[in-house]
């Protein structure tokens, strides 16, 4: 085998390998010896089928496995005589033209991962912002439970019904004078304002009595998920069975008894739990961002251009996706364009975290250690279905690229646990708001997409979440070492879904009769 370098720089290289043809030959004779006492031939006994038939039955099928087999093994040696650490799958192009008895002429190309002086992590300084819980905070949690766990009582006969108050009623649906399939239900209640309906079922209840009967005209939305029904005039004869009002709730031992805790103090005990447990994690947040920032101001090497490209696309492909579920698409996606430059400095940003975190890790001794992995594995294989979960398994098991995808995230957060354990930390006592504010605070001009006057012809809302998903990702998720393209999938920015504007499916009603609740049952979109 002949290793040839052609190119060389930056951090780039590339090579010629040529695997003589008597190699080629010598591998396929060896591996037909191996076959040969397993084939099968009429007229000779099992195992003494000649080599030559053997090699006549199946000498194709031989040598172009020797020749794959012999390909991986030329690129292994590439990198392994070189001592170079590649940054993604090296590229292997065999030369046009071969032919069996020929040798094999192949080009590899590869990006390797750049040589990284890990930082010494002794003397980083941290300010921790913490924020504590007060008895406010939790008595007001209970009370948004206590709202939203209402109870309703009969109202006279009389009284009509307003906005908050509780219908159960009777509905049939038709169109053109046609009832339709799942458009009927009985006590079925609808607390008027609440949203559960299409638009207008609702509002054209309000005023009605117990025992009134009425017929409303509503029009499905044209993304409702019946096809049947969609954009749809339809007229619905609804019966009043009920009219109820709600009832204060008592905050109470037996309140808290009924959402299954023994008292009380049990319940403010889970609250404040669970809004400490969220507090520190925006803690955590900030810090990492902090810490983030120190780092990548220290440290300005090259790194692969491939890892770069793989970084930016998932980032690009997830603000496109973003752009064509909000409402001005088109503007979105021309200010988009006008910010490429910056989304690449982002993607740059994170690969050379991403590298840097993990020299540190690697200097320093921390791993993922194999009941680590294994857990990962089970609680990945979760996701698909039981009958293709133990396949899920076996290819991480097999798959450096997919084991490393998965083992990423985990690897980042146990380097950042070290060096937070290093760090010389400062607390101060800080509102939430101005966590909030600290953690979207921007750090630097050259770092963030600048905004763009294309910005203002559009609802900030319908900007916000695509920018701040590239912004915060890129400060809290750098890319991982080794697996780029993969890294990046599992890693994606974490964006918000544009809300506004998007029909979310409704409520069905609790009809008696199943086909009964599709109808009606369908909420408009979440207000927000």
């Amino acid at each position: 085998m002949q290793i040839k370098e052609t190119a060389n720089e930056g951090l780039k290289r590339a090579y010629t390998v040529t695997i003589p043809a008597k190699d080629i030959d010598e591998r396929v004779t060896s591996e037909v010896k191996k076959i040969a006492p397993q084939v099968k031939m009429p007229g000779f006994r099992p195992g003494k089928v000649p080599a030559n038939l053997v090699r006549k039955m199946h000498g194709e099928q031989v040598h172009a496995q020797a020749v794959n087999d012999m390909i991986r093994e030329s690129v292994d040696k590439v990198m392994a005589d070189n001592k170079l650490r590649p940054a993604m799958q090296p590229k292997v192009e065999l030369d046009e033209g071969y032919e069996e008895g020929k040798d094999v002429s192949l080009s590899v190309d590869v990006e390797i991962l750049p040589e990284i002086e890990a930082p010494e992590v002794d003397g980083l300084q941290l300010e921790r912002l913490t924020v504590p819980v007060t008895d406010e905070q939790v008595d007001e949690a209970v009370e948004r439970i206590a709202s939203n766990n209402k109870s309703y009582k009969d109202a006279a006969k009389t009284k009509k019904a307003g906005d908050g108050d509780q219908l159960i009623i009777d509905f049939v649906g038709s169109i053109d004078g046609v009832e339709f399939e799942g458009g009927k239900a009985e006590n079925t209640p609808l607390v008027i304002g609440s949203g559960q309906f299409i638009p207008g079922f609702e509002e054209q209840l309000t005023g009605v009595k117990t025992g009134d009967k009425k017929t409303i005209s509503v029009t499905f939305p044209e993304d409702y998920p019946a096809e049947n029904l969609k954009g749809k005039d339809a007229q619905f004869d609804v019966t009043v069975q009920e009219v109820k009002v709600p009832t204060d709730t008592a905050i109470d031992d037996e309140f808290a008894k009924n959402l299954g805790l023994e008292n009380l103090d049990k319940l403010k005990e889970l609250l404040r739990g669970q809004l400490e447990q969220e507090t520190s994690g925006l803690t955590r947040t900030q810090m990492k961002r902090q810490l983030l920032d120190t780092l990548a101001a220290g440290h300005d090497f090259a790194v692969p251009q491939g890892m770069v490209d793989a970084e930016f696309e998932q980032i690009w492909a997830q603000l496109q996706q973003e752009a064509a579920q909000s409402d001005d698409a088109e503007a979105m996606l021309k200010e988009m364009e006008d910010e490429k430059d910056d989304y690449r400095k982002i993607a740059e940003r994170r690969v050379r975290l991403g590298l840097l975190l993990s020299e540190i890790g690697q200097k320093n001794g921390v791993e993922v250690n194999a009941n680590e992995m294994n857990m990962l594995i089970q609680q990945a294989a979760q996701q698909y279905r039981a009958e293709d979960r133990e396949r899920f398994v076996q290819y991480v098991q097999q798959d450096p690229m997919a084991a490393a995808q998965l083992r990423a995230p985990l690897y980042e957060d146990k380097v950042v646990d070290f060096l937070f354990d290093k760090a010389e930390i400062t607390d101060r006592e800080v509102t939430r708001e101005e966590l909030e504010a600290a953690i979207e605070a921007e750090e630097s001009t050259d770092e963030k997409p600048k905004k763009k006057a294309a910005a203002k012809k559009k609802p900030a809302a319908k900007k916000a979440p695509a920018k701040k998903a590239a912004d915060k990702d890129a400060d809290e998720k750098p890319a991982a070492k080794k697996a780029p393209a993969k890294k990046a999938a599992a890693k994606k920015p974490a964006a918000k879904k544009a809300d506004d504007g998007e029909k979310a499916p409704a409520k069905k009603p609790a009809a008696k009769k199943a086909p009964a609740k599709k109808a009606p049952a369908k909420k408009a979109a979440p207000k927000k």
